[in-house]
């Protein structure tokens, strides 16, 4: 297992952090997601622990608090050797409260995580969305409070858009607030967005990179083809919410099904090395529903590509440069870098 600090803090994380988000069962969108029960929990969390996996992440909207208790009771008595993250601002419940980040959801749904994962604290708690109806003050200042009170020990953001992200920090130093430490994003070989204003920021302000969905829900697994774009029990069949280019993504995958021949790995090894390799990542979410599955893609750990193959994947899925960021690119002062070596 490789291991890192989690941004500019000297909180040290596994690369390879293990997703809970299968845990528990339910119905409507999620439900090819959620399908697992306790007992396999138990058995993949056990699996992660054994190949050195010291993260993982869950969050309180999943199976409607099934993936923490679940996670709760698999760590037991290990809880105390792992860094846990959770996320907030999903709906929890039907009434208009139960959703959002104002102070009194943050709070109420922080006490509530604490209770169903069997800890006194949270190692690192994300909020999972924007609220656009709740002052951004109000809601950094209810993070800081749990900081302040111990039920948390680490905060960050998840799905923000980079401009947001930034405003935030500056809040935060202005007000000697707990400052945001994480940001947790979608990025995959055919979802390279984050690269062209959140990677910079995060890099920028030390904050450390986690990778939701590395396989772009399972796309990159090599199971779909353009023979066969469906797997009836895949995760796709009821979590296609992310959108990228399907025919191209078909190459992408011929791409890695060929890289991996060479090194006797899956496609999904190769997708995750291929993460592991950009120095910006600090941890990718990886879930499992059973432990074959888990153990597979665990290895991308050991999974070494060459720099001609890194490069090849780089060229193949390289995101077209949104404005300013191709402007910026076409007006940089050759004379200056040289002298100045950047």
């Amino acid at each position: 297992m490789q291991y890192t600090r989690l941004g500019n803090t000297g909180l040290v994380v596994s690369r390879l952090a293990f997703g809970a988000m299968t845990f528990g069962s339910g119905q409507g969108a999620f439900a090819s997601v959620y399908k697992v029960g306790q007992e396999e929990a138990n058995r993949l969390v056990a699996g992660a622990l054994d190949a050195g996996v010291t993260f993982f992440n869950t969050a309180d909207a999943y199976a409607d608090g099934q993936s923490e208790e679940m996670l709760g009771r698999a760590l037991g008595s290990h809880r105390k050797d792992v860094v846990i993250a959770t996320k907030v601002g999903m709906r929890t419940g039907e009434a208009l409260l139960h959703a959002g980040l104002s102070r009194q959801h943050i709070i109420a749904q922080a006490q509530a995580s604490l209770k169903r994962l069997q800890t006194d604290y949270i190692d690192l708690y994300l909020v999972h969305c924007i609220d656009p109806y709740t002052p951004l003050e109000e809601t950094l200042e209810a993070l800081d409070y749990l900081v302040r009170q111990g039920m948390v020990r680490y905060i960050g953001f998840s799905n923000w858009p980079a401009w947001m992200a930034a405003k935030a920090v500056g809040l935060q130093q202005a007000n000697h607030w707990a400052q945001f430490r994480a940001a947790e994003v979608y990025y995959s070989l055919v979802g390279r967005d984050v690269e062209h204003e959140i990677v910079p920021f995060t890099r920028d302000a030390g904050i450390g990179v986690l990778v939701w969905s590395p396989l772009a829900g399972g796309f990159l697994s090599g199971k779909y083809s353009r023979e066969q774009p469906q797997q009836q029990e895949g995760r796709l069949s009821g979590f296609d919410i992310i959108p990228f280019n399907r025919e191209h993504g078909y190459d992408v995958v011929d791409l890695l099904k060929s890289i991996a021949s060479k090194h006797g790995a899956t496609p999904a090894q190769v997708a995750l090395a291929w993460l592991l390799s950009r120095r910006h990542v600090t941890s990718l979410l990886v879930g499992a529903s059973k432990v074959q599955q888990l153990e597979e893609n665990l290895v991308a750990a050991q999974v070494q590509l060459s720099a001609d193959e890194l490069a090849e994947l780089d060229k193949l899925t390289a995101p077209q440069q949104p404005y300013p960021n191709w402007f910026i690119a076409n007006v940089k002062d050759p004379a200056r870098e040289e002298a100045l070596g950047s």
